[in-house]
């Protein structure tokens, strides 16, 4: 594919991604920071929430299975879950988890279940959809192009 298709491509991507609801103006504004100095900063910090978010998602099914279950663990779980996910314009994540916390205020353990379900499909997509975005960068700067931002 040639590169001009490729950046076109890509911000398409970007903007379906948006329209979607998968990501916010934060993953915007991170797209922003990146520069020739750092040119790998987007996908660090995503790629550090991928990791932190799978701990997450282990630690609250595990929390879950529990025959007592600490809500207020839980809690802090899904509130650290949503500030990493809130920081990387993960809008949908983010959102799933105000409903968790709301239902772990509740401690209501079935519809915690629910969404630790819910949690991780939205989580598995948007890191899909990403992985998909980042193989563009990749595909744009081996073709010697720079990557475009969305206005």
């Amino acid at each position: 594919m040639e590169l001009g298709q490729l950046q076109r491509r890509f911000l398409e991507y970007t903007r379906s991604l948006h329209a979607d609801g998968f990501l916010d103006d934060q993953f915007s504004q991170l797209q922003q920071l990146q520069d020739e100095s750092n040119p790998d900063f987007v996908l660090e910090v995503v790629s550090l929430f991928f990791e932190d978010s799978e701990k997450l998602l282990n630690a609250l099914s595990l929390a879950l299975d529990q025959q007592t279950v600490d809500f207020k663990r839980i809690d802090a779980h899904v509130h650290q879950l949503k500030g990493s996910s809130s920081s990387i314009g993960a809008h949908r994540v983010k959102n799933v988890c105000i409903a968790f916390r709301n239902f772990c205020e509740q401690q209501n353990v079935e519809a915690c279940r629910g969404c630790l379900q819910q949690l991780k499909q939205e989580y598995y997509l948007v890191k899909t959809k990403l992985e998909t975005l980042f193989r563009l960068e990749q595909q744009i700067v081996a073709a010697g192009g720079s990557i475009p931002l969305m206005e």
